[in-house]
């Protein structure tokens, strides 16, 4: 079952977004740590959350840094298992991330990929930007991607 198919059969309630989280993460486990919840998600866009609590905070009371950027890459990984042809597989290669502002507050990571020709890629960036609750962009990052064909 691809990613988007139980995304549709389970995103309509809430124990099915919760089985969704766990699939989605099954492939890199630590990034459930975060106990994201998926917000939105289709071929060019994924949305997801984490809650703020006390997993994920430093020792000041804000989001640390790392589950910010494990949220990026949930975001940009599901992004990419939604938005890449089959003909193709991803992987992820690096991170250049900018922590703009302090999240005291919940925390939502949108990544967004607006393409339709998929022809002579090998490289790709992510971009991924995350808001706090009362919608200040907190942080950037892009998440490198390297392209290759898929063997059959």
């Amino acid at each position: 079952m691809q990613l988007l198919d139980a995304w549709q059969r389970l995103g309509g309630r809430s124990v099915g977004r919760w089985w969704f989280t766990r699939l989605a993460c099954r492939d890199a486990p630590y990034l459930s740590s975060i106990r994201p919840r998926f917000r939105t998600l289709r071929p060019g866009l994924c949305a997801v959350s984490l809650s703020h609590h006390r997993d994920v905070l430093d020792t000041n009371g804000a989001v640390h840094a790392m589950a910010m950027a494990n949220l990026c890459e949930l975001a940009a990984r599901v992004l990419m298992q939604t938005t890449v042809p089959p003909t193709l597989r991803w992987s992820p290669r690096g991170m250049t991330i900018e922590y703009l502002a302090a999240v005291g507050t919940d925390a939502l990571a949108t990544a967004r990929l607006d393409r339709r020709d998929w022809s002579g890629s090998t490289q790709l960036g992510v971009p991924v930007t995350v808001v706090d609750a009362s919608g200040r962009e907190a942080v950037r990052a892009v998440i490198s991607m390297s392209l290759s064909a898929r063997d059959n």
